[in-house]
């Protein structure tokens, strides 16, 4: 159904929202923050965002009952349905039309671990180990893959980009062969600011990107040299992320290029390649930072035996209606995904990987930010759409498939504010923007900050890429101006050392492995109560207002929202910037 057609029977949801007539509105009262809180089914909820009940969420979906909120699995099919009855408890419509959930059609693909990748070079073969030295998998849904000594090019970052003028493609046939590249871009790790955009990641340097680059370029294979700097994350979260079942839109609802093979090596295993083929690889590196790169065929041979398990199942998106006013065919869409890594069988100890901070903190901010609008004392005029997506972890996937498929038209949809990952380290001074000087929905946030004496800042990782690591991006992409926002890290308890130190500290021992688990002891959401009030604020503005925000001049997604709102107003709140 479209959405256009839902009007009426939204305004009859209005008319009962209209009913709640004095009850606070959720920027009105926020209780004190509570170490512990019952099961969210015995739990008496508040109107207002609070932190019990923000607590109460986040405890329930990342409990060892969700088994890790694996994508088709039964830990699925309990967090859908979690999320399904809160949106139901709390008072908003289904959100597709009739239907609470939006199925999301996935291949879900298993690579035998037993697959060792063989790399001849100088006479002699090294044997890759799958986990310990390589990570493969393969998108196109084949039981079985193979590489007969597939000659090795060396192509740098992997990057074509006209407008940059780099092509570390020009004059190489790649065609059948496997290429070899670096994570991130060349002004990263030549440390200069005049090469792409300096220390702050590119698209150009997300691995998604260069794989699916390889793919234009009809490559047999693709594989990324793992470093930590460049990567922003451990070998371990590779072999966490990518081993064990990996999922995929089926071809047919997603039919850009795919590789037949495609992965990580570590560095250790780059370096020995290259020596035995008779290069230095950390001069080619260097070379490979410098405008007019060629790439290098390498007197090396790569040959893989891949069996894999494919099996085309479903996954859901859940959302949730709050339909608006007098505009109903107008949304706001807050977002956060639900999924997190599952069970990996077979590890020693703690085998669920609970994602406690990543991301049932995102899901437990929109059910708060959805409980404060249904509870507030006037209904906003334009709807707000929750959607929890599927398949983050798996690249962006539900996300992806819901911009193709919208419930709301993009050229409808007035703004998405995602949630993901929130830190739970108490008050802060500041609140991240990542991508910050994106769009104009950073003005609205700035009032609401300045309302709480707090102030806006950039990622302190600019070169980590969060920006494309998380579903808004997608939205971004087709136009519709989306706000990423992360916890501050300038902490009223220990300043700018302590929200680092535990940055840190999360990023090297809890994400991405079993140890993301909720932690009553240690927990502090009061600085995420305030960061949900912040973000609700923009909405509330937004679904009050008539303004279509749209992106700063110089970004690249502002022709994709000019040309699907030509006659939108410049700015909701003054001239762009």
């Amino acid at each position: 159904m479209r959405f256009a057609t839902l009007s009426l029977a939204l305004l009859a949801l209005c008319a009962c929202t209209q009913r709640d007539a004095g009850r606070q509105s959720a920027g009105a009262a926020v209780s004190d923050a509570r170490s512990a809180a019952t099961p969210a089914g015995d739990h008496a909820f508040r109107d207002a965002i609070d932190a019990g009940d923000f607590v109460a969420h986040v405890r329930e979906l990342s409990s060892d009952a969700f088994a890790g909120r694996g994508p088709g699995t039964g830990g699925e099919d309990r967090t859908v349905d979690y999320i399904k009855s809160q949106f139901a408890r709390i008072g908003l419509q289904p959100g597709n039309g009739e239907d609470w959930f939006q199925t999301v059609p996935m291949a879900e693909t298993t690579a035998d671990a037993s697959a060792t990748l063989r790399l001849k070079a100088g006479g002699a073969e090294q044997a890759l180990k799958y986990g310990d030295d390589m990570i493969v998998w393969t998108r196109g849904g084949r039981p079985h893959v193979s590489l007969k000594d597939s000659p090795l090019v060396f192509v740098g970052y992997g990057v074509d980009a006209p407008e940059r003028r780099w092509n570390d493609y020009d004059g190489v046939d790649v065609k059948g062969k496997t290429v070899v590249m670096l994570v991130n871009d060349p002004g990263f790790h030549a440390g200069d600011a005049r090469l792409f955009d300096g220390p702050r990641m590119t698209y150009y340097g997300r691995w998604t990107y260069k794989f699916e680059e390889a793919a234009r370029k009809g490559a047999a294979a693709a594989l990324i040299v793992h470093d930590t700097a460049g990567a922003s994350y451990g070998w371990d979260v590779v072999r966490n992320s990518w081993s064990g079942p990996q999922y995929d839109l089926p071809a047919e609802d997603d039919p850009a290029p795919r590789l037949p093979v495609q992965g990580w090596i570590t560095g250790e295993a780059a370096d020995a390649l290259f020596k035995a083929a008779g290069q230095d690889f950390a001069k080619l590196r260097a070379a490979a930072n410098r405008p007019g790169f060629k790439a290098v065929p390498l007197d090396a041979a790569a040959s893989l035996e891949l069996d894999s398990a494919t099996t085309l199942k479903r996954s859901r998106n859940v959302l949730g209606l709050l339909p608006g006013s007098e505009k109903p065919d107008e949304a706001i869409l807050y977002m956060a995904h639900w999924d997190h890594l599952g069970t990996h069988e077979g590890e020693a100890g703690d085998a669920i990987y609970n994602g406690a901070v990543d991301n049932a903190t995102g899901v437990a901010g929109i059910l708060e930010i959805a409980e404060a609008f249904r509870k507030a004392a006037v209904p906003p005029k334009r709807s707000i759409l929750f959607v929890a997506v599927t398949l983050e972890e798996s690249g962006l996937l539900g996300s992806k498939y819901y911009v193709a498929h919208p419930v709301v038209p993009l050229d409808r949809t007035v703004a998405v504010i995602n949630l993901d990952a929130l830190s739970p380290v108490g008050k802060a001074r500041d609140l991240t923007v990542t991508g910050k000087g994106s769009s104009q929905l950073e003005d609205l946030l700035k009032t609401a900050l300045d309302g709480q004496h707090r102030r806006m800042v950039a990622e302190s990782n600019t070169t980590a890429g969060y920006y494309f690591r998380s579903d808004h991006f997608n939205f971004a992409k087709a136009g519709v101006p989306a706000l990423y926002i992360g916890s501050g890290s300038d902490l009223l308890e220990g300043g700018k050392a302590a929200g680092e130190a535990a940055e840190r500290d999360y990023g090297e021992h809890r994400y991405h492995k079993p140890g993301d688990q909720y932690d009553a002891a240690t927990w502090k959401v009061d600085g995420i109560v305030q960061d949900l009030e912040a973000v609700y604020s923009v909405g509330k503005a937004l679904a009050d207002g008539g303004q279509w925000p749209n992106w700063y001049e110089g970004s690249p997604f502002k022709a994709a929202r000019d040309a699907m709102r030509p006659a939108a107003p410049a700015s909701p709140s003054g001239p762009a910037k």
